[in-house]
């Protein structure tokens, strides 16, 4: 099956019922094959042209990028002279399907751009061709083979278009395949999930026994209705059935994690510690530790002086190269547990940093970022917007 309905679109099915074979990629590019053109020794060879797609939902909207990729060498007029009215650049680009084009093209029509993608690929294909015609009339890049996609297992219920129209789909699919763990609901917890979810992982397991109640709302992502909050979901339930419109791979655990039952994170790839202090976390850090598991420690600390809020926030990236200097940053204090007066303050544009700042450095950590600092300690003063780091292995 493609990646989105041919027949619900009537720009792509009237490329398919012309003969063309066209395929939709997992990474959100339209793909024509079986393009005939002439190389730089004078061949007639074949190749193909492709575009990202934009979409709503799974159905196409008119073009907004009048470019497109080719997969080949670099076409030629019947003389073997580069067709250079075509040239934009001459990098690669992965489409997905394990499609990788070479060149790109820009060719912007009269009107300013193309009404829908039969429009945009013909002209494409008709002017790569053109020379090879030129040199054997008989030659058609509507051979009616119909070449269908491998099938992928997306973990999306539709397809990732801001990777392909950024181009930076090979750089998402360093995320595919990777089991994640959020051990936390609550507001920063609740915001790590937002970002997890809109990645190429293939699981995000959630961890929290709680239920949904009026002030999470306040410091979450989203906003639920008065209705919502009256049925008192567990946190983990109400999150997947918002988050699963878009992410297949969510899973639900509705349970406190302890020492009792932390091998429930055996199999994780990477975790998310976004709970409070207390004996429950430092069972979970020295599991994850004997495991060999990565795992980015998150925490929030606010208080009221003068009227205003101030306080800290702060991640602690723990790795199997320097699990004691992590240790020593992570907070195991119960005093806030025990204290009947501390107010847990929580902000959600401090909790949606605090969660950011987490998942930049896991991205950072799988090669999805440029990593120059090699950062394990992050930390964020609310009153001078003070950013402060440390690489874990400084001074040694």
């Amino acid at each position: 099956m493609s990646a989105i309905p041919i027949d619900r679109n009537p720009d792509l099915l009237q490329l398919r019922q012309a003969g063309y074979n066209i395929v939709v990629t997992d990474a959100g590019f339209l793909v024509v094959h079986d393009v005939p053109y002439v190389n730089g020794q004078r061949q007639i060879v074949y190749g193909a042209v492709a575009s990202k797609l934009e979409l709503a939902g799974d159905v196409t909207v008119r073009p907004q990028d009048h470019t497109a990729k080719f997969l080949g060498e670099y076409p030629c007029s019947k003389d073997g002279a580069p067709l250079d009215i075509l040239r934009q650049n001459s990098e690669p680009c992965v489409l997905g399907n394990g499609l990788v084009s070479q060149h790109s093209f820009s060719r912007k029509p009269q009107s300013g751009y193309y009404e829908d993608y039969f429009e945009k690929m013909t002209t494409y294909v008709s002017l790569i061709m053109q020379p090879a015609l030129a040199l054997d009339p008989t030659l058609n890049a509507k051979t009616r083979q119909v070449i269908e996609p491998e099938p992928t297992e997306s973990p999306f219920n539709y397809l990732d278009t801001a990777s392909s129209r950024s181009e930076i789909h090979g750089i998402a699919a360093k995320l595919a395949g990777v089991k994640i763990a959020i051990v936390g609901l609550g507001g920063t917890g609740s915001y790590i999930l937002d970002a997890v979810a809109k990645t190429h992982v293939s699981e995000i397991h959630l961890f929290d026994s709680d239920v949904m109640l009026t002030h999470n709302a306040f410091r979450a992502p989203g906003a639920p209705s008065i209705e919502e909050l009256r049925v008192q979901q567990l946190k983990v339930e109400y999150l997947k059935s918002i988050y699963s419109k878009m992410h297949r791979g969510i899973v639900t655990h509705p349970i406190q994690v302890d020492a009792t039952n932390v091998g429930e994170l055996a199999d994780m790839s990477f975790v998310f510690l976004s709970m409070d202090s207390g004996d429950a976390k430092r069972a979970i850090v020295t599991r994850l530790e004997s495991w060999g598991t990565p795992f980015v420690d998150v925490g929030m600390g606010l208080f009221v002086k003068r009227g205003r809020i101030g306080g800290l926030l702060r991640i602690v990236v723990s790795l199997p190269d320097a699990r004691e200097e992590a240790r020593a940053r992570i907070s195991f204090a119960q005093d806030d547990i025990l204290n009947e007066y501390d107010k847990n303050i929580q902000i959600a544009e401090l909790n949606a940093l605090n969660a950011c700042l987490a998942v930049v450095a896991w991205k950072k950590y799988i090669g999805y970022y440029s990593d120059i600092g090699h950062e394990r300690f992050v930390s964020y003063s609310v009153a001078n917007s003070l950013l402060s780091k440390s690489d874990i292995h400084e001074g040694q």
